[in-house]
């Protein structure tokens, strides 16, 4: 006899458990998540690692205590794995390396600021990352216990963009890519300004290019869809733009030749009712952007949302080992279902991989694109990590967490 139900109670929101992202080995044997808890006493919360096998067996806890590790990444040999963790500072994150067969977590970085989106090199020998350096001011005003206390009397506003709610007054400092040794941890900054972001690098198969997107309009806050794709060498130096649509980007990934781009995005300024494509543009401008989603009406990239936890990180377009197809997904009828499609031939091409209901999040294939690893939830579940066999098309959870 099954043991009754009961309605749900405030005092359960501090025992639910929230996986928030995974990344599956490149041997396709283990999935690294993250799963973040709440402390009842102090109502604050707190995230750790966990690996689970892709064949079945109870996920393990990988990384302890009471601090926030997260955005895990595995090393291209599959050795170690990357990752920011606030342990040493609860109020600055750092890089941290671990390695997969035992040891401890190694710090990576000591830097002051916030860190964004970060990859390793093919090599495996750096990280590329984008990076907020924390403003001057601010950090000097923390070693003066005077002005510590007194806090900021003034503030001098020079943009239009300052202030973000739930984060404040935004610092003066711009995001720019920097790059870190992962064997001495020296790091090197790129890119620099005082106006222009560079977001979102990603590394070229041979590693030697860097792909980024940046806005480099007069003023970028007041014509914020003037995105524009950028590809410079991996040790810094000329930035090459790459023509494309004027609108909004987001997410470039290079195919696996290294001779393509593909990014989520749109044509135009303020056309916010547009659906956001899956493009793709030859590296070297030598034929014009394409939108493999123009013969559909579809939303690439997921826009389900919850209260619990929100919006489930999203992954960027995903090339096949041959560069003829692209993984993604799309928002569609209240879901989040994972779609392939060909770039030759986009308009009879269009598949969809995962097709269940609910929120497909996080994916990723391991190295050979035999097994893939994702996040799914649903109206009645919180999201769990699954793995599809691609050969099967068969899919199995491997966590059941709250």
């Amino acid at each position: 006899m099954s043991p009754q139900k009961r309605p749900i109670s405030s005092e359960d929101l501090y025992r639910f458990q929230l996986i928030g992202e995974c990344q599956i080995s490149p041997d396709g044997q283990h999935i690294v998540f993250t799963l973040q808890r709440v402390d009842r006493e102090t109502e604050k919360k707190y995230t750790n690692l966990w690996i689970v096998p892709t064949g079945g067996g109870r996920p393990r806890q990988f990384t302890y205590g009471d601090h926030a590790d997260t955005s895990p990444r595995w090393s291209p040999d599959g050795n170690e794995i990357a990752f920011l963790s606030n342990r040493a500072n609860e109020k600055q994150p750092q890089l941290y390396i671990i390695p997969f067969y035992g040891g401890e977590a190694r710090p990576l970085t000591d830097l002051q600021g916030d860190f964004g989106p970060f990859e390793w090199s093919p090599d495996g020998k750096q990280i590329v990352c984008q990076f907020r350096k924390r403003d001057i001011e601010e950090i000097a005003r923390e070693k003066d216990e005077r002005k510590k206390t007194l806090g900021i009397v003034a503030r001098h506003i020079t943009r239009t963009y300052f202030k973000l709610d739930g984060a404040g007054f935004l610092p003066k400092e711009r995001w720019h890519i920097w790059t870190v040794d992962t064997r001495t941890g020296r790091a090197t900054q790129l890119t620099d300004s005082d106006v222009y972001d560079e977001l979102e690098p990603c590394w070229s198969p041979d590693g030697r290019q860097i792909a980024f997107l940046s806005n480099r309009s007069p003023d970028p806050d007041l014509d914020p869809d003037a995105i524009d794709l950028f590809v410079m060498p991996a040790q810094g130096g000329e930035m090459c733009c790459i023509e494309t649509p004027v609108g909004p980007k987001e997410m470039p990934t290079f195919s696996p030749d290294g001779l393509w781009l593909a990014y989520f995005g749109r044509e135009g300024r303020g056309e916010e009712w547009k659906n956001t494509g899956v493009w793709v543009v030859p590296v070297d401008g030598s034929a014009p952007a394409q939108n493999l989603l123009a013969s559909f009406d579809l939303n690439a990239t997921g826009i389900t949302i919850n209260d619990l936890p929100g919006f489930l990180p999203a992954s960027p377009p995903t090339w096949s080992p041959d560069g003829h197809t692209i993984y993604f997904t799309v928002g569609y009828h209240g879901n989040t279902l994972l779609y392939s499609i060909g770039i030759e031939n986009p308009a009879e091409s269009l598949q969809t991989v995962i097709k269940d209901a609910g929120v497909v999040g996080m994916f990723n294939f391991d190295r050979t694109h035999s097994r893939l690893a994702y996040l799914h939830a649903d109206m009645t579940h919180l999201a769990q990590v699954w793995v599809r066999d691609m050969a099967t098309g068969r899919s199995r959870r491997r966590t059941q967490v709250n």
